[in-house]
């Protein structure tokens, strides 16, 4: 009689999945967002600082400080990190313009704000005397 050998089928190798590890990943990215700190926009300097020291023939009134007037989503303007009415806005402005009357204006809107909330922070600008006004907006990294 022959001889008969039975071979046994070989272990299959075992599989590493990656689930665990893109779900530790995605963990690990909802962490780090919810307890970061936002950037604080009032941070960012609205004019570089060569731009405040008064150019040799420029005309009087072409220099000057900036100052930035967030529009937030809600609509309230923001003005060195804190809230402001329109009335308050127009009084701060005012003193302002009366220390630098060559006082440049920056207004960044948020994205989602209503046009009217910027209007009304034009105007309160307007009624405080300002005259050099600019809208701005932060661009997209590409």
């Amino acid at each position: 009689m022959a001889d008969m050998t039975l071979k046994r089928p070989g272990r299959p190798r075992a599989l590493i999945s990656l689930v665990p590890m893109i779900d530790v990943m995605l963990i690990l990215l909802v962490f780090f967002m919810v307890t970061s700190t936002y950037l604080n926009l009032d941070m960012i300097p609205a004019a570089r600082r060569g731009d405040d020291a008064p150019v040799a023939g420029a005309v009087a009134g072409d220099g000057g400080a900036s100052l930035m007037i967030r529009v937030a989503a809600d609509g309230q303007a923001v003005l060195r990190g804190r809230p402001v009415g329109p009335d308050a806005l127009t009084a701060e402005l005012r003193t302002l313009l009366a220390e630098d009357p060559s006082l440049q204006v920056l207004i960044l809107p948020s994205t989602v704000a209503r046009t009217q909330a910027l209007i009304s922070v034009m105007e309160a600008a307007t009624l405080a005397g300002v005259t050099r006004l600019r809208v701005v907006r932060l661009e997209a990294g590409r």
